[in-house]
């Protein structure tokens, strides 16, 4: 019986050390391939879960089933014939779009499954503090925060609302936006890599002195020196200066120098990243993060989840355009100036009555 196991190991390459992935010529895990990161599971945990880590069989079926029906009562064909949407977008006005929204998910791909680690399905990815939430971000941090996103949160309501605020409005130039909204950086490829609603994918590719990262989410490129001294410190780039070694089976990347403003909303220039991907018998790679930056959050944090190994011809990282060219930021800057005009136009006129 024993020699019949041993075999169909051999051939399925699924047990113990024979399932072990192929090695470099160094001797070291080859990470090299195409692996899909998202997943159904949050960042933080709900707080309607309290101290629950893992979820129940039965929870999580449920959870995977909701997503499902929800997609496909979201893709359902638009009716060609509707109304245009109400001026700000209905009820909902918060966001650039206000209520309007898309046609459909056609371009959600949030994943289909859920984080389960060890046989247990995780809660949230952060496992570190207990109760899987980020800590309170400091003042500083929550200033960072709202400065990024203010694009985002203003009343859509049809008006520049933002007039009677003090200080510069949300569409007062191209800096004034977002960074994901000027396609400079992912909302969710950081680093570190947390699962966002679409272009989850990554491609690995690993040699004995550099590993590169292709994230699809704005087709950034992380570059990783192996056994190598962090940049000088004025060195700074969007992705951190990003050096790693390996300890044993697991690659441990480490990544200081950032710019002011980073790939992890509400993170700045003391983001200090240690992260670390693992192999596992199936292919998939386990990947684990610590985010430590005192000035954004009052203690460090860490999270770990599966990166999804894909095969096949279509299973490939695509070139991810974000707005081609950047044409819309004219019209949102346009649109901005011109709602600023006809406001300015109409108290002119109710001061002059």
């Amino acid at each position: 019986m024993r020699q019949v196991v041993l075999s169909l190991c051999a051939l399925a390459m699924t047990c113990g050390a024979a399932a072990e992935s192929k090695r470099t010529p160094g001797g070291h895990p080859d990470l090299s391939g195409v692996y899909d990161s998202g997943s159904l599971t949050p960042l933080n945990r709900p707080e309607a879960f309290g101290d629950k880590q893992f979820l129940s069989p039965e929870e999580a079926d449920k959870i995977i089933r909701e997503n499902r029906e929800g997609l496909a009562a979201a893709n359902q064909a638009s009716d060609p014939n509707r109304e245009a949407p109400v001026l700000g977008g209905g009820e909902v006005k918060t966001g650039g779009g206000g209520g309007t929204g898309g046609y459909n998910a056609f371009w959600i791909d949030r994943g289909d499954g859920l984080v389960e680690i060890n046989g247990k399905v995780r809660t949230s990815i952060i496992y570190d503090p207990p109760n899987g939430r980020q800590p309170p971000m400091t003042p500083a941090g929550q200033k960072k925060m709202a400065e990024n996103f203010t694009s985002f949160t203003y009343v859509n309501d049809g008006t520049p609302s933002w007039l009677d605020d003090a200080g510069p409005g949300p569409f007062d130039g191209p800096e004034s936006l977002a960074l994901a909204e000027r396609c400079l950086l992912g909302f969710s490829a950081g680093p570190p890599s947390i699962p966002g609603l679409y272009n989850n994918f990554k491609r690995i590719i690993q040699t004995e002195d550099h590993v590169m990262i292709l994230l699809e989410m704005v087709h950034d490129a992380r570059v990783i020196r192996l056994n190598s001294q962090h940049a000088p410190e004025g060195f700074r780039t969007w992705l951190g200066d990003s050096i790693g070694w390996w300890e044993g089976n697991t690659l441990v990347v480490d990544t200081t120098n950032f710019k002011t403003h980073t790939g992890l909303y509400g993170g700045d220039e003391n983001l200090h990243l240690t992260e670390r991907f693992t192999k596992l018998e199936s292919g998939d790679l386990l990947y684990d993060f610590t985010v430590d930056d005192p000035t954004a959050w009052t203690a460090p944090w860490s999270g770990q989840y599966v990166w999804k190994q894909k095969t096949g011809e279509d299973e490939r990282v695509y070139e991810y355009a974000c707005h081609e060219g950047n044409y819309a930021m004219g019209n949102i800057l346009r649109g901005a100036r011109l709602l600023e005009e006809e406001e300015l136009a109409r108290r002119s006129a109710e001061a002059s009555e």
